[in-house]
């Protein structure tokens, strides 16, 4: 079968219009894993559609999965690594990418802008710091890190232990950077680019667990109260606390931004912002603004919210300026917008975090016609 013919096939399935006899076409050229491996590149980086109307990114997503993946149990992280750089714009007319060689001939060999890795900086109770990467080991009598991660020893905690004696550490996560950090009582926070967290070695015996997100996003899996002596676990921010007892949520507090959001995935959550108590089910959202004291509560897809812990970042209906500002803190850089009406237009991208960002910046070019210049460490946009 000829590519011009396969091409079709994928566009067709991708947006949901392929008949039974196609399909199955189609399913029989993807047994040969050298076809799948064209599927994956032709989906990467040339499928790109013009209407949001026409697209259910939910549904790609679980296409995609499906698809790609003959085991059907294994999890959805797993399945990521094939999403290297899906990126579908809404505003641009319909177009499609000469092919792959194309934006690889264009992305520049070297560049001063690096793609972010595990990094952080541990500041124990003494004030003193220790710098975690990938080449760092790290061991404590309370915690051992192999440079991408820490984890914190899960010792039965001491009936004496009070609040008075409780020692804290701090991790930071710089820009360019993620961390995971797994808590004493075995609760696990995955820590994303430009967060600074605070929380005890050990947790007091009994007591309430409180963790201070001082700023920043993280993703919560908390342990259990029932495996912890019946202690409800806090998190606090400056301006709100959240009570769980045993979840999975994400929490987005970054110091520049007005808003917090509270996206819960899992179990019940309270939160309590500006001392006003409201109660979260699974695919709801929090948001509170800082300036003017309003809550907001939406029901979303938390896919949307939490797949940056799983390697991607996932946009729906975003403007450049919200993703350019996510993409700085990961690739650690300065993004500029010399024509400022460029800021507001929406699209949906689903981008993989371990490519060279101008890959990206090409692909927006071609579809867009929105022209940009790297300079040192800074990217302009025009």
């Amino acid at each position: 079968m000829d590519h011009h013919k396969i091409d079709n096939l994928i566009v067709k399935h991708l947006e949901n219009i392929i008949t039974a006899e196609e399909s199955s076409l189609l399913e029989d050229w993807l047994k040969d894993s050298n076809n799948k491996i064209y599927f994956n590149e032709f989906v990467e980086i040339n499928y790109l559609i013009n209407s949001k109307n026409q697209f259910n990114y939910t549904s790609f997503l679980e296409k995609f999965k499906v698809i790609t993946e003959s085991n059907s149990q294994i999890k959805f992280r797993k399945y990521l690594k094939y999403a290297a750089a899906v990126l579908i714009f809404i505003s641009a007319g319909y177009f499609m990418t000469k092919d792959i060689a194309w934006l690889n001939e264009n992305v520049a060999a070297e560049t001063q802008i690096k793609i972010g890795t595990n990094k952080a900086t541990l500041t124990l109770e003494d004030g003193s710091e220790v710098v975690l990467e990938k080449g760092n080991i790290y061991f404590s009598k309370t915690a051992n890190s192999d440079g991408e991660k820490i984890i914190y020893n899960n010792a039965q905690n001491n009936s004496k232990e009070t609040k008075s004696n409780i020692t804290y550490n701090y991790l930071t996560i710089p820009r360019g950077g993620e961390f995971y950090v797994q808590l004493s009582d075995s609760s696990k926070i995955w820590l994303n680019s430009e967060t600074k967290i605070k929380f005890p070695v050990k947790f007091a015996s009994g007591k309430i667990r409180k963790v201070e997100l001082i700023y920043g996003e993280a993703y919560f899996d908390v342990s259990s109260s029932k495996k912890n002596n019946g202690a409800s676990f806090k998190v606090l921010t400056q301006s709100q606390q959240i009570e769980v007892l045993g979840t999975e949520f994400n929490l987005k507090a970054y110091k520049n931004e007005n808003v917090i959001a509270t996206t819960l995935v899992e179990g019940k959550v309270a939160v309590a912002p500006n001392n006003k108590k409201e109660i979260l089910n699974p695919s709801q959202q929090l948001n509170y603004n800082i300036s003017d004291k309003t809550i907001k509560i939406l029901t979303i897809d938390t896919n949307l919210e939490t797949s940056w812990r799983n390697g991607i970042f996932s946009f729906k209906e975003k403007s450049l300026k919200e993703i350019m500002k996510t993409l700085s803190r990961w690739y650690d850089t300065d993004i500029v917008f010399i024509n400022k009406e460029l800021e507001n237009i929406k699209f949906n991208g689903v981008l993989n975090k371990k490519q060279n960002i101008e890959h990206i910046l090409l692909t927006i070019k071609a579809t867009n016609n929105i022209d940009y210049e790297i300079n040192d460490n800074k990217i302009m946009i025009k």
